[in-house]
Order: structure tokens, then sequence, then C-alpha cells
């Protein structure tokens, strides 16, 4: 069978209808088999796309504003969704049954600091009255860095992505008492690119195929099963099954898989909305600038 070369810009379950497309068997059920790695400083997205390496990749619609900030042209599109939520959780060191977003108000806050998590933090709150600039944040680093300090004392909350988050709490070491998606809403959070070549293929109609099919299984499928699927896929070694299940199953709770796999109009302004408030964006790019929507999805 002919190979499709996969990569991510992060690997966690929060991409379970990319994942699923693999471990699901959707793929070989259009006859494609895969070869998956995730993105490094040096073997970035666009690198290995542009090189021919890689046919498709889960990243971000905001990934290309920087490139249209500064006037370039980007031969990446964005072609469907993964995520319609910001996917990061908020971890208290104690637990709460009754968290308010005020209580981060002066309080030592584990922020990952990367571009997007940090913009979509930063709105939402805004969304509550609130502004970032109340928290005493803290940036430890990447996301394991964050994990780390979290686990050695550092800071009253955190600020991680899924499964992370469900791990402390199974380990008692941290409760997770709130989602930011919960704030924002719908919005083009994380999508999947490639460029326009790859997109007119054969392979890529074959490979969408599979992804309509994993999207719909994953939204109404048991959080046990496609965990299950997951690590015999060898996806999470690191992670216990429980966990992984907890983490699925959040992420559904929390709408971030629809059945419509492209990316709306509405969730691009939302987007649009966040990185002009936070001052990451001097313009409105318009929608076709950076997304072309599969066609009939």
């Amino acid at each position: 069978m002919t190979s499709v070369n996969i990569m991510a810009l992060r690997h966690s379950a929060f991409y379970s209808p990319l994942l699923m497309t693999m471990a699901g068997g959707f793929l070989r059920e259009v006859g494609l088999e895969y070869t998956y790695q995730v993105a490094t400083p040096v073997l970035t997205i666009e690198k290995q796309i542009d090189a021919g390496k890689c046919h498709l990749a889960q990243s971000a619609v905001a990934t290309s504003f920087a490139k249209l900030e500064s006037g370039q042209p980007t031969t990446l599109r964005h072609f469907a969704q993964i995520n319609e939520r910001d996917g990061f959780f908020i971890v208290a060191r104690n637990k709460t049954d009754n968290f308010q977003w005020h209580n981060l108000i002066g309080k030592e806050v584990l922020v990952d600091h990367f571009f997007q998590p940090y913009a979509m933090l930063n709105y939402g709150l805004k969304q509550t009255g609130m502004d970032i600039n109340q928290l005493n944040v803290i940036d430890a680093g990447d996301v394991s860095e964050i994990e780390s300090a979290f686990r050695n004392g550092t800071a009253e909350y955190a600020h991680m992505q899924g499964p992370v988050p469900q791990q402390l709490e199974a380990e008692g070491i941290g409760y997770v008492v709130a989602a930011v998606g919960d704030l924002i809403g719908p919005v083009a959070f994380s999508s999947l690119v490639a460029d326009m070549t790859w997109l007119q293929t054969d392979m890529a109609s074959q490979f969408i195929e599979a992804y309509k099919k994993s999207r719909a299984y994953v939204i109404a499928a048991a959080a046990s099963d496609i965990a299950q699927q997951m690590l015999d896929a060898g996806f999470f070694p690191d992670i216990d099954q429980d966990v992984l299940v907890d983490t699925v199953n959040a992420y559904q709770q929390l709408g971030c898989w629809s059945n419509n796999i492209n990316i709306s109009q509405q969730a691009y302004e939302t987007l649009l909305d966040v990185f002009e408030y936070s001052g990451r964006i001097s313009q409105r790019f318009p929608y076709d600038s950076v997304i072309t929507p599969v066609t009939n999805a």
C-alpha cells in the first residue's frame, strides 16, 4: 500500500481525530499505510512539506499569521479542522469544588507561553473581566518543563494540555478545575495543513475520506474504546489507560470535535479576535488567504 507521511506540531490526545485515522484502521480501509513523526525545531512542518518528505501535518491556522504579517507568501493551506475548542486545562495544586476564574488573581500560575495557548488564555480571561497581568505568570519553558516545575512544587496553578493534567490528577498531585475552551467557545484552534499540490492528488482524497470516518467515530465512540486503540498503536506508552480514557472523555464533553471537517468562517473570525486582542496581528487576514476548505465535507 502507498504510505501517507504525517507530522504533528504537538503530540496529544487532543488530536484524537487525526490519531484515530491511523490507530483506528481508517487509512487501511482506503488503501493507505502511514508514517508519523512529531516536528522538532530542526525538522519543522513547513520544511518537511516543502521538501516533499511530509504530505500533511497537524498544525494551527494561526501558524500562518507570522508570514502574512511579514508580507511573505505561504504555500501551506489549512484544509480541515481537528479541534474547534481550546484544549488547555487549569490544574490546581489543591482540590476545590467551587473554582472561579478570579481565584487566579495574584496567584502563581505556570502558563504555556507557546504563541497560541498563551493568546487563547489571555483572550479567555478577558471574557471573565480579567486581565492576564493580574496573575503572577511563570514561564517555565516547554510542556515537559512546565510539568516538571509543577511536580516539583512550583506555582499554585498550571495551564496544560491533556493528558498531563489528567495524569497529575490520577497521581494526586493536581486537580483539573477549569477548561479554557469553555471561556472562548468555537474557534479555529488546530488544523490539518498541506500544500495545494498534494491536496489535488488521489492520496489526499483517500486521506480525507478516512479522516471524515475517524472524526465521526471519535465523536460517537466510547472514550475507553478510543483510548485502547491509541494505546495499541503505541501512541501513548507512558500514559495510564484510565488517564487516557479520562482525557478523551474530557475533550468529547468539551465539544472539540464536530462532524463537519471544514474550518468555519465563524471559528476563523473568533481566531482573529483572539490574536487581535493579544496584539499578535495588525490586520484581519481574509479567510481564503490561509484556508482551503474541503469540498462537500
